[in-house]
C-alpha cells in the first residue's frame, strides 16, 4: 500500500509534465501544424531531390547539388 506522501509526490509529478515545454511533450495545435507543414514541405523537397538525381542517370556524387535544386524548385512553386 501506497503512502500518502507517495501518491502525492507522483501526482504532482504528473503535474509538472502535464503544464511542461518538454519539446518531447505534444505541443499545441498551431506547433503540430506548423511541424506537419515543415515535414510536407521537407518530403516533397526530397521527393524532387530524388526524381533529379534519377534524371541525372542515377550518378552518384552530386546529393547536395541536387538537393539544393530540389529545394529552389519546391520554395519557388510554394510561393507562386
Amino acid at each position: 500500500m501506497k503512502s500518502i506522501f507517495q501518491r502525492e509526490t507522483r501526482m504532482a509529478s504528473k503535474a509538472k509534465t502535464i503544464g511542461s515545454t518538454d519539446p518531447t511533450q505534444p505541443g499545441t495545435a498551431v506547433e503540430e501544424s506548423d511541424r506537419l507543414l515543415q515535414s510536407t514541405h521537407e518530403q516533397e523537397i526530397r521527393n524532387r531531390a530524388y526524381e533529379i538525381y534519377l534524371q541525372r542517370g542515377a550518378e552518384s556524387g552530386y546529393e547536395v547539388e541536387d538537393w539544393l535544386q530540389a529545394e529552389r524548385e519546391v520554395t519557388t512553386q510554394s510561393s507562386n
